[in-house]
């Protein structure tokens, strides 16, 4: 997988309901999306550019040396953003894969943004996700905290058979965070966006799902942690305290 052939898309837009303006909230004296972007560009992978629907957004990603492309209002989800962006600044369709970082991750570790392509070096793999052992005995029960129900394939990887919001897999033995972050092959993301929501997708409200009720395969690497994802007015705090080297 070559560095030229590999496009890193940020999605980003303005209207989080419990954080407004979330992308360009100030930690450390730049703006969260900054500091994802800086993320995705130091995983050294491939070009990396923010997708936005709004021009502040963009405004803030050139000022800051990044790159920026504009995309409708209306997508449904990330997904669709980052296809629309593909298409846009890969008119030629030089590019093989995609990686989708979302824009409230300001904490991520580049290394993880890296581990998330190793899956598709297989040709049967489709796309590509991140996953963490669950270490705090509440998350077990969270709903908020989607779990994988996974197949090991040696290593740090699974092969996933399921997403959950439930507590699963039943029995003794690990449970794995999924970390909603994405590596798709063009042809995959093509086929995903182009599928109606499917109806574990929309029972679970987990957008993969629509992709291993088509056939689709999605593997997963096991990193050492789950980034902050920053939705909360506390998550921003924290999120400020952790770039600033103090304990959250």
């Amino acid at each position: 997988m070559t560095e030229s052939r590999t496009l890193v898309l940020i999605p980003a837009r303005m209207a989080a309901t419990r954080l407004p303006g979330k992308p360009l909230l100030d930690i450390g004296g730049l703006p969260m999306i900054v500091h994802v972007l800086r993320r995705a560009q130091a995983a050294r992978i491939g070009r990396v550019a923010v997708a936005t629907d709004s021009p502040d957004i963009a405004q803030a990603v050139t000022a800051h040396g990044g790159e920026a492309v504009m995309t409708r209002a209306d997508h449904p989800s990330g997904s669709d953003r980052i296809f629309e962006a593909l298409e846009t600044l890969d008119q030629a369709g030089q590019i093989e894969t995609i990686v989708n970082v979302q824009g409230d991750l300001p904490t991520i570790d580049p290394a993880d943004i890296q581990a998330a392509v190793g899956p598709l070096e297989d040709p049967g793999v489709d796309i590509a996700t991140l996953g963490a052992i669950i270490r705090k005995d509440e998350e077990h029960t969270n709903p908020n905290v989607v779990k994988i129900v996974g197949s090991p394939l040696g290593g740090a990887r699974l092969r996933a058979l399921y997403f959950t919001r439930a507590t699963a897999p039943y029995g003794d033995g690990p449970r794995y965070h999924h970390i909603g972050l994405y590596a798709y092959r063009r042809s995959a993301l093509a086929r995903f966006i182009a599928l109606p929501p499917s109806p574990l997708e929309i029972r679970e409200k987990l957008e993969q799902l629509r992709a291993l009720e088509a056939g689709m395969r999605i593997d997963v690497s096991v990193v050492d942690t789950v980034p902050l994802g920053v939705d909360t007015p506390h998550d921003l705090e924290t999120a400020r305290q952790v770039l600033a080297g103090r304990p959250s």
